[in-house]
């Protein structure tokens, strides 16, 4: 059911300091509860401790809090954590937690659906729906704080450190409210995740990349998968807007990338589709001049696809060619595949078609 009370969240200090003031209240109102939200995951205003409890009644009259719904919330066996959340319209997303030894990157969505319609993507499957708020999308990062019982933990006892930008949707087609949410989970003052452990991942919407550089400063990861157009055009159609040749020079020329923050260029491995010798060659060749780091995905199955995932040994010989170049070329390990968490896989309950079932490794389940 829809609120007609401000939601706090996705608002910026100077626009909640505003809307606070219509009811009375003065500025350092606004940043105690930005500290309840943000540091301490307050999801009431009876918990604002610091705050009378007037105050709290008039708060909890006109303004809201609230999280999307849980639908599902799923654990891998190997630790991969994968929530369906429910927005008060309906519509739902997946966001997924992968955690390492000593850290863990939140995958977030920023739309509802993809535009894009990649044809190795089970996403890409799903239609667009609609962008998502800066609401939305910082909601899901609270929701995994939440999950992961990580409010009031000191930062170096977290696992949540790192957001990437590579759930469902192209964030550089929602670029304002990606923007305004990645805004808001830099502030030093609230959730704090610096912009060097921040992922924005695009398929090469070649117009915004120079601005989300100049304007956010984040990491890049480019979705080529391809290195021929012609290729390119049927893995990823965006290509046939902005092809290679476009989107590599954007890439030269991101204002955030160095030697120290590389930009990631995703690979996936398809059988005897894109995964040759000279496949990697020219994979060689084109990042030529571009601070650059190769993460090579073997495919993730998925109902219906056409595809393969190449072999190992043929994946193991593409990184060699590109390793020897110069370049980094780790082989992406695949996680939470039984939960259809694994990348390329997401896509929300309600968007799988009747009778399709969950893949688990090899073959469909039944």
């Amino acid at each position: 059911m829809m609120s007609d009370k401000v939601q706090i969240i996705g608002l910026t200090q100077d626009e909640l300091i505003a809307k606070l003031k219509e009811f009375g209240f003065e500025t350092f109102r606004a940043k105690q509860i930005w500290h309840w939200v943000y540091v301490k995951g307050a999801t009431d205003f009876a918990q604002m401790s610091s705050i009378s409890k007037g105050s709290q009644k008039v708060l909890a009259e006109h303004f809201t809090m609230a999280r999307p719904v849980a639908a599902k919330d799923l654990t891998s066996f190997d630790g991969t954590r994968k929530w369906l959340l429910e927005f008060p319209d309906g519509n739902k997303i997946e966001t997924v937690f992968i955690p390492e030894e000593d850290r863990g990157a939140l995958c977030v969505s920023s739309q509802v659906g993809c535009t894009l319609s990649c044809s190795f993507c089970h996403t890409g499957t799903m239609p667009l729906v609609r962008n998502l708020s800066a609401q939305e999308i910082i909601s899901q990062t609270l929701v995994a704080r939440d999950g992961l019982n990580e409010w009031g933990k000191k930062r170096e006892e977290c696992l949540f450190t790192n957001i990437v930008m590579m759930g469902m949707g192209e964030p550089l087609y929602n670029y304002e409210q990606v923007s305004k949410a990645l805004k808001i989970i830099m502030d030093g003052e609230g959730i704090s995740i610096s912009k060097r452990r921040i992922t924005l991942s695009t398929s090469g919407v070649v117009p915004m990349i120079e601005r989300c550089g100049e304007e956010l400063g984040v990491n890049l990861a480019i979705s080529l998968h391809a290195v021929r157009d012609e290729l390119r055009d049927i893995l990823v159609p965006l290509n046939k807007k902005y092809p290679i040749k476009e989107l590599l020079e954007a890439c030269r020329n991101y204002p955030a990338a160095n030697n120290a923050r590389r930009i990631t260029f995703e690979y996936v491995m398809l059988r005897d589709v894109n995964d040759s010798d000279a496949d990697a060659r020219e994979l060689v060749r084109l990042l030529k001049g571009v601070h650059a780091k190769v993460n090579l995905i073997p495919w993730n199955p998925w109902p219906g696809a056409v595809y393969e995932t190449s072999k190992r040994e043929r994946i193991n010989a593409f990184a060699k060619i590109v390793n020897d170049a110069g370049y980094s070329a780790p082989v992406r390990a695949t996680r939470g595949q039984d939960i259809f968490a694994a990348c390329g896989q997401l896509k929300s309950d309600s968007e799988r078609k009747k009778g399709e079932k969950v893949w688990l490794g090899d073959k469909p389940a039944s």
